[in-house]
C-alpha cells in the first residue's frame, strides 16, 4: 500500500445520479462541467461504468479527456487510483442507472458504494413529469436507504410548469432534509437524440460544443451554481486516500508506431488506455478508415468500438484503405480489433438488404438486427492453444453491446471461451486470423486483463519473426 502525499490543496465534487436512467445526469453533467470551464475552475470529470458515449460528452463539456471508473473491470486500488492520478480543483463523476443500481445484491459495486468510496457527495437529479408530492417521498426513501451516503442537494429536472415546481418545492421544504439545488425547465432544446447504445456520440453531433452551452446557459438560471460550484464548499484532500501501489508502468519505450481509427465511424476507446500507450513510447497515428489512406511504416494497428453501421457507404467507398489494410494483414501485421472493428474486419455489412464490402479478413458477413445480440458485463477465459497471453487471473473481464451478428462461410478459430455474455456465438469470442484479434468484447487495460501488454508482445514478435525470416534469405 501507499500513502498518497498529504498535500494543503482542496477538492470539491459531486456524484451525479439519479433513481432511473434517463433523468438528466448527462445534461447536469455536461451543463456544470462547462459552467467550471467558463468560471475558470479546472474542472475532472468522470463516468461510473463500461461507457464510452457520455465520456466524449464530458470531454467535449471539459476541453480535457474523461475517465471511467468501473467496479467490474477494475480492482478496488485501480479504480481508486485512477480517480487519484487525476484529481483536479473540482471532480464531476456521472453515474448510471440508479444510485443504489449494481450487479451485487449487497450494492457493494452500486454508484452509493463509488461515491461512498470516493468521498464524494451525492447531487441527486429526479426526473419530474407525472408526480409532485410523490417525488418527496421518493427523495426521502433514496437518502434513507443508505445513511452513509452524503448528498451536496437536489436538482429537479422537466419541470413544467411554475404551478408543478412551487407544488414539489413545497412538498421538498415540507418533507425532506435536502437542499433544493436547482429547478430545470422541460426544454426541448436540451434533449440529445438517442440510438441503440444511448446518446448520439459528440463527434456525430453537428453542433456538440453549441449544445453543451446551452445546457449550460440554462443551468446558469435555473441551478444555484454559486453553491455548486463553490470550491471551498466541499473539501477533499489527497491524504485521504490510501492507494494500492500498481507498480510502475514500463516506460523503457518500445517506439513503435501504431495505427489507431479515429473517425465518426472509430471512436471507442478509454483515455488512460491510450495514455498507457503513450508512456509506453508507443506513437498513435491517427487514420480514418472513411476518409484517409492507410498509414505507412506502421508496426500494428487499433481499430476500436463504434457505428461502422451507420457510415457504411463511406466505408466501403474508400476501397484504397480497406485493400491496404488487408494487404497488410496478410503480411502479418498485428491488429486489435473490438465490435466495430471487428464489423469493419469481415467481409461486409448487410443494412436494409443493402450489402456493403468491408475489408474481408475475417471470413463472414454481418447482419444488423433491432434488438442488442450481446450486451453487458463479460467473463471469458483464454484459449491457449488459440493465443499466447499471459495474466494472473484465468477470468477475464470485458463487455460488450452489439446489435450486430456475424455469419461466418467457414469455421473460425478463436481466442477466448464466453462463460458469461454472449461475444460471437454465444461460447466464443476474439476471431483470429493471422495476427488479428478481433472480438466483441470490449477490454480495458488493468491487472486482470492487460490487453496493452499482449498487443505490443504480438507485435514484437512479429517483428522477431520477420528479422528471422529476412536472416533465412
Amino acid at each position: 500500500m501507499t500513502e498518497i502525499a498529504s498535500t494543503s490543496t482542496s477538492f470539491c465534487g459531486h456524484f451525479i445520479s439519479a433513481p432511473w436512467r434517463s433523468s438528466g445526469k448527462s445534461m447536469l453533467s455536461m451543463g456544470l462541467a462547462r459552467a467550471a470551464t467558463r468560471r475558470a475552475i479546472a474542472v475532472q470529470t468522470f463516468k461510473k461504468g463500461p461507457d464510452y458515449i457520455d465520456p466524449l460528452w464530458l470531454k467535449a463539456a471539459s476541453f480535457k479527456p474523461s475517465y471511467n471508473l468501473d467496479p467490474y473491470l477494475q480492482s478496488d486500488a485501480e479504480l481508486l487510483s485512477t480517480y487519484q492520478q487525476h484529481m483536479s480543483q473540482m471532480m464531476l463523476v456521472e453515474g448510471t442507472m440508479g444510485l443504489h443500481d449494481g450487479l451485487m445484491v449487497d450494492g457493494s459495486d452500486s454508484n452509493a458504494a463509488i461515491a461512498k468510496q470516493l468521498g464524494l457527495p451525492v447531487l441527486l437529479v429526479i426526473d419530474c413529469p407525472g408526480m409532485h408530492r410523490t417525488i418527496a417521498s421518493l427523495v426521502n426513501g433514496i437518502v434513507q436507504f443508505d445513511s452513509d451516503v452524503a448528498f451536496s442537494g437536489l436538482v429537479l429536472n422537466r419541470i413544467r410548469s411554475t404551478r408543478h415546481a412551487s407544488k414539489i418545492e413545497n412538498a421538498i421544504k415540507e418533507y425532506c432534509d435536502i437542499p433544493l439545488m436547482g429547478v430545470v425547465p422541460e426544454c426541448s432544446e436540451l434533449q440529445i437524440d438517442e440510438r441503440e447504445l444511448g446518446l448520439v456520440p459528440a463527434p456525430d453531433h453537428p453542433k456538440a460544443s453549441d449544445h453543451i452551452d446551452t445546457v449550460a446557459d440554462l443551468l446558469e438560471t435555473a441551478c444555484d451554481l454559486d453553491s455548486l460550484l463553490e470550491t471551498n464548499r466541499i473539501h477533499q484532500s489527497r491524504e485521504a486516500f490510501t492507494i494500492q501501489d500498481l507498480g510502475k508502468r514500463d516506460t523503457s519505450g518500445t517506439h513503435f508506431r501504431v495505427a489507431i481509427a479515429q473517425d465518426e465511424a472509430f471512436h471507442f476507446y478509454y483515455a488512460d488506455d491510450l495514455e498507457c500507450l503513450a508512456s509506453r513510447g508507443v506513437t498513435l497515428v491517427p487514420f480514418s478508415p472513411m476518409h484517409d489512406s492507410f498509414p505507412a511504416d506502421i508496426d500494428g494497428v487499433l481499430i476500436g468500438g463504434g457505428f461502422p453501421e451507420r457510415h457504411a457507404a463511406a466505408l466501403a467507398d474508400n476501397k484504397h484503405c480497406r485493400d491496404a489494410l488487408a494487404n497488410a494483414i496478410t503480411q502479418g501485421l498485428p491488429v486489435r480489433a473490438e465490435c466495430g472493428g471487428l464489423m469493419y474486419l469481415c467481409q461486409s455489412i448487410e443494412i436494409d438488404n443493402v450489402v456493403w464490402p468491408m475489408v474481408g479478413t475475417i471470413n463472414g458477413a454481418v447482419s444488423m438486427h433491432a434488438k442488442p445480440q450481446g450486451r453487458g458485463y463479460m467473463k471469458l477465459m483464454h484459449n491457449q492453444a488459440t493465443v499466447n497471453e499471459q495474466c494472473s487471473s484465468e477470468v477475464l473481464a470485458a463487455h460488450e453491446f452489439h446489435h450486430s451478428q456475424i455469419h461466418f462461410d467457414s469455421p473460425a478459430k478463436f481466442a477466448y471461451q464466453v462463460t458469461r455474455g454472449h461475444g460471437v456465438d454465444s461460447k466464443h469470442d476474439g476471431v483470429c486470423v493471422h495476427n488479428v484479434i478481433a472480438s466483441y468484447a470490449h477490454f480495458r487495460h488493468t491487472q486482470n486483463t492487460p490487453w496493452i501488454d499482449w498487443f505490443l508482445e504480438a507485435i514484437q514478435r512479429s517483428k522477431q519473426d520477420a528479422l528471422k525470416t529476412m536472416s533465412h534469405v
